[in-house]
C-alpha cells in the first residue's frame, strides 16, 4: 500500500485519538492499535488537503439568506468585533473569503509614531527577546532552530550581512551586521477572530522573499507547546531586508485552514500547492538592475492577510539597549508599539 494511501486511511483515527483521551480509546489498544505518540499522530492528518479543501469552500458565494446566520454564528463563537470592521452589514460579505478577509475602519487601528517597531497584526504574543545561541523559543520552553526556519543564507547577496564562508556555523552572528547591536525576536499569534490582514512593523527595504512549502499543523499556542520547530516544519513566507539599524525580517507561517498567504506587493507567489519536495524552498530577490531598493515599505503600509489566521515571526537587528514593552500571553493590535531604544 502506498504511502499517501496509508496516510489517508490512519488520519481518522489520529483525529480522533487528538481530540479524545487517552482511556477513551483503549478499546483500540487490545485489537492491536499501538499509537506511538499523539504528535507522529497528528502528523498524519493530511492538513494540505483539508486547507486546500476549506480554502475553495470559503470562495463559494452564500445565498444572502444565509449569510447573516453563518457569520453570525462565527462572530459568537470567535468573539469578532464586527462595530471595527469597514463594512457591518452581514449581508455585503458574498463568502466566507470575504468575511474572513474584512478590512477595518480607517481610524479603528491608530499607528503609534513614537516607537520604531509596532505590531504588524492584531492577537496574542507568544514569545519576545533576544535570540540566543541560533535558538529561538516558539513558546515558553520549546525552541526551533534559527537556521532551519530562515534557511541558508544566500539570500545574503541581496542584504549587506556579514557573510565569514571560514565560520558556516555561526548563522546568528551573519544577521547582525552592527558592532553593539543584538539580535531580537517576537511572535504574534492571530486567533481565527483576530482581523486577518497584516502590516509593515516599521519602516523597512523588503530584499528578498524564502517560501517554504511545508505542514499545516495548527499553530494554536497549545498545539506549540507540544511540536518541536512547529514553525519549521509548516508551511511559510519570509520576507528578508534592512532597516535602520541593520537586518530585519518579517515571516508570516501558515496553518491549518490557511495554506494560502498572500503579500500584496508578490502577484508571483503561490502557497499550498498540491505537490512539493520537503524541506525545499523557493527564492526570489526584489532587487533587480532596474530597482537596486527592492520594495519599500512605510510603519503601518498594508502587507498581506492570512485567510483564516496564523502566525507573524519578526526576528530584526536592533542596539542592545533595545526593550520590549510587552509580556507573555498579551492581547496586542496591529499598530501598538513592541518596543523601543
Amino acid at each position: 500500500m502506498s504511502r499517501p494511501t496509508t496516510r489517508l486511511r490512519s488520519w481518522p483515527l489520529s483525529f480522533l485519538y487528538y481530540i479524545l483521551p487517552f482511556a477513551a480509546l483503549k478499546p483500540l489498544a487490545k485489537v492491536g492499535w499501538r499509537p506511538t505518540s499523539r504528535v507522529a499522530l497528528y502528523k498524519t492528518i493530511p492538513t494540505r488537503l483539508l486547507s486546500r479543501a476549506w480554502g475553495r469552500l470559503n470562495q463559494v458565494d452564500l445565498p444572502t439568506w444565509l449569510r447573516k446566520p453563518i457569520y453570525s454564528l462565527y462572530i459568537w463563537t470567535f468573539g469578532v468585533n464586527m462595530k471595527e470592521a469597514a463594512v457591518e452589514d452581514l449581508h455585503q460579505y458574498r463568502n466566507l473569503g470575504e468575511f474572513f478577509r474584512r478590512k477595518l475602519k480607517p481610524q479603528a487601528r491608530p499607528v503609534c509614531d513614537s516607537h520604531c517597531v509596532i505590531s504588524p497584526a492584531d492577537g496574542k504574543i507568544l514569545h519576545f527577546g533576544r535570540v540566543k545561541n541560533c535558538e529561538v523559543e516558539q513558546v515558553k520552553g520549546v525552541t526551533y532552530s534559527l537556521e532551519t526556519f530562515l534557511g541558508p543564507h544566500t539570500w545574503a547577496e541581496s542584504i549587506a550581512l556579514n557573510r565569514n564562508e571560514d565560520d558556516p556555523t555561526n548563522f546568528q552572528d551573519i544577521l547582525v551586521t552592527k558592532e553593539g547591536n543584538a539580535l531580537f525576536h517576537c511572535v504574534v499569534y492571530l486567533a481565527p477572530g483576530d482581523y486577518h490582514c497584516f502590516h509593515s512593523p516599521t519602516d523597512w527595504r523588503v530584499a528578498h522573499r524564502r517560501h517554504f512549502p511545508g505542514s499545516l499543523m495548527s499553530v494554536n499556542p497549545g498545539v506549540a507547546r507540544w511540536i518541536k520547530e512547529l514553525f519549521c516544519h509548516n508551511e511559510r513566507v519570509v520576507l528578508s531586508g534592512e532597516w535602520a539599524h541593520g537586518f530585519f525580517s518579517l515571516t508570516a507561517v501558515g496553518a491549518t485552514n490557511v495554506g494560502s498567504i498572500r503579500i500584496y506587493f508578490d502577484k508571483e507567489l503561490r502557497t499550498n500547492l498540491p505537490r512539493y519536495s520537503k524541506g525545499s524552498f523557493n527564492d526570489f530577490s526584489y532587487v533587480s538592475n532596474n530597482n537596486q531598493e527592492g520594495i519599500s515599505m512605510r510603519k503601518g503600509e498594508h502587507l498581506g492577510e492570512f485567510n483564516l489566521g496564523s502566525t507573524i515571526v519578526l526576528l530584526f537587528e536592533a542596539p542592545k539597549d533595545f526593550t520590549f514593552n510587552l509580556k507573555a500571553g498579551q492581547k496586542i493590535r496591529y499598530g501598538e508599539p513592541l518596543g523601543t531604544m
